[in-house]
């Protein structure tokens, strides 16, 4: 999966020019940035969200896609079991999508609040609810929208633990969106550096001496 030579501009601002970049399947790649440098368009563009001006978008034929953001933009009208359930309705017969919500909930720890609605929830439990929610939708990629910002370090933490254990039952494919040098280190296969506008590339990394990389991430 690859962006090729894609521009992209917003009015004078142009974010992408003849950008390339590609994405490993069944791993998970971080976009690594300061915020605002472009990361989150370039998730979209290859979602198909976003249009581009110049160039394609390779490999992502009738792939299906979740979402993970930073906020957990769940209905607030439904229930934790209802907002599962929502994705799945034109994917799975009523008694598949029983077992694999219930089996989902059970994953975060969340069976026994199916029935309580979002606002009932703290913050945290949201936000297992989203990530229950990615999963538990049967996409060939995932993007995680820097998805623990603003998490306190303990529940950072169970989350981050939450996501590697859900990632190695599927395997998919996962775009992480982090500008935190710990999560792109402990989250990923692979990191993209990037920066400046249009982006720049600065080092494509591949994670196996969390220390040595950790070092060169702190001194970009």
């Amino acid at each position: 999966m690859k962006l090729v030579d894609v521009t992209k501009k917003y009015d004078d601002l142009i974010l992408l020019q003849d950008f390339n970049i590609s994405f490993e399947k069944n791993k998970i790649t971080c976009l690594f940035g300061p915020s605002g440098v472009g990361k989150t368009t370039i998730a979209n563009i290859v979602a198909g969200i976003v249009p581009v001006d110049r160039g394609f978008v390779e490999g992502i034929d009738n792939s299906l896609f979740s979402y993970v953001f930073q906020e957990p933009r769940l209905l607030k009208w439904y229930n934790v079991y209802e907002n599962i359930d929502f994705v799945l309705k034109d994917v799975y017969e009523p008694e598949k999508r029983v077992d694999t919500i219930n089996s989902y909930l059970k994953m975060v720890e969340l069976s026994q609040y199916k029935n309580y609605k979002i606002d009932a929830l703290s913050g945290g439990m949201a936000q297992r609810v989203s990530l229950a929610r990615a999963f538990a939708y049967p996409s060939h990629i995932l993007i995680m929208d820097e998805p623990f910002k603003g998490l306190d370090i303990k529940l950072k933490n169970e989350m981050s633990s939450l996501f590697i254990k859900m990632w190695s039952l599927s395997q998919r494919t996962v775009i992480f969106i982090t500008h935190d040098v710990e999560e792109a280190i402990n989250l990923s296969h692979v990191i993209y550096t990037l920066k400046n506008r249009p982006v720049d590339i600065v080092d494509r990394i591949i994670v196996n001496n969390k220390e040595e990389i950790k070092n060169l991430l702190l001194n970009l």
